[in-house]
């Protein structure tokens, strides 16, 4: 199977890794067939270093070659859904970096293109490929834990237009669809909900990346169930867990760990989680069924995040109101 990746900055470097390492799998290989990017110079370098066949800034050039079966989705988020659809009207399956889209509308409309070109589409929601969070949910499922509530925390130091990896980066990140969606997904995936009710506090953009620095996000399920996310790019102190509180036990999910009252459970196992996503991934194009993470399966969250930013858009436009039309002392 050839692949095209859709960017080349850090995460595309992750992807070209597990193909790297799915191509040795001589009964089903996949090949990195193409690199595109905004300067040819960098993707080209992109290509040598990865063993690309080629390295375009051509899209249509990567959309009309016939040997590229599957693109998998590296660009900035507000390029996803465009990029998606494109590839998808040309008969490529698509894997795509998180989000999938910048609105819930968007996201349905890709879901139905998905199903009008009979195409996989599947999301990149690598928590789910956490050993740790794998583990907590075979329980919920399992009816070996019923959850009270959960409490998630995503928070990092991001005050400069830098990523994960220190590069600096163009375009700027999206507290709310990028790491929101990560987080919000896996406590609804932890839950074993799909409706929820919502209830949202995001603060107004700040410089100076002229964004939402922190939000909280409350859910409610049909069981009644609590969950609450709490998002900053703000603090000194990383912090990246959810404390899952059950009638049996309270389980603490993090990347590399799960723990009870007791102690460590599980520590994070030699397997990339990456790794075994993308393997989903083309095991779903090779056997024509929906991926474990399909568009599909991410809705619920998609829906979550499309209140959240409808409570913001009616704050910014109070404040806008407030501006024109101070309040009389």
């Amino acid at each position: 199977m050839n692949v095209a990746l859709i960017g080349h900055g850090s995460i595309a470097e992750d992807h070209a890794w597990v193909l790297r390492e799915l191509a040795k799998d001589q009964n089903q290989p996949v090949t990195l067939r193409a690199v595109l990017g905004p300067e040819q110079q960098a993707a080209d370098e992109f290509a040598r270093q990865h063993g690309a066949l080629y390295a375009t800034t051509d899209f249509d050039q990567v959309l009309n070659d016939e040997h590229i079966h599957a693109v998998i989705i590296c660009s900035p988020s507000d390029m996803h859904a465009q990029q998606t659809e494109r590839c998808l009207r040309a008969g490529k399956h698509v894997l795509c970096e998180i989000p999938l889209a910048l609105s819930l509308p968007e996201t349905d409309r890709l879901l139905a293109i998905a199903d009008q070109t009979d195409r996989r589409l599947m999301v990149c929601h690598t928590q789910r490929y956490w050993p740790s969070s794998r583990e907590a949910r075979r329980r919920v499922v399992h009816g070996e834990l019923h959850p009270h509530a959960l409490t998630g925390r995503y928070l990092f130091k991001r005050r400069e237009n830098v990523n994960w990896k220190g590069r600096q980066r163009d375009w700027t990140d999206n507290l709310l669809w990028h790491h929101a969606c990560h987080a919000v997904d896996l406590a609804m995936w932890l839950l074993n909900a799909q409706a929820v009710s919502v209830t949202a506090q995001v603060a107004l953009p700040s410089e100076p990346l002229g964004i939402p620095m922190d939000l909280t996000i409350s859910l409610r399920t049909p069981r009644d169930q609590l969950a609450t996310v709490v998002m900053s790019y703000n603090t000194h102190m990383a912090l990246h867990d959810y404390l899952v509180i059950g009638e049996e036990d309270t389980l603490l999910v993090m990347e590399r760990e799960l723990c009870d009252q007791h102690g460590p459970l599980l520590l994070r196992s030699e397997h990339a989680p990456i790794l075994q996503q993308d393997a989903e991934f083309f095991a779903a194009v090779r056997e024509e069924r929906e991926p474990e993470v399909s568009a599909r399966a991410v809705r619920p969250a998609m829906a979550v995040l499309q209140a959240a930013q409808e409570h913001l858009d009616a704050l910014l436009a109070q404040v806008g109101r407030d501006a024109c039309h101070p309040r009389l002392p």
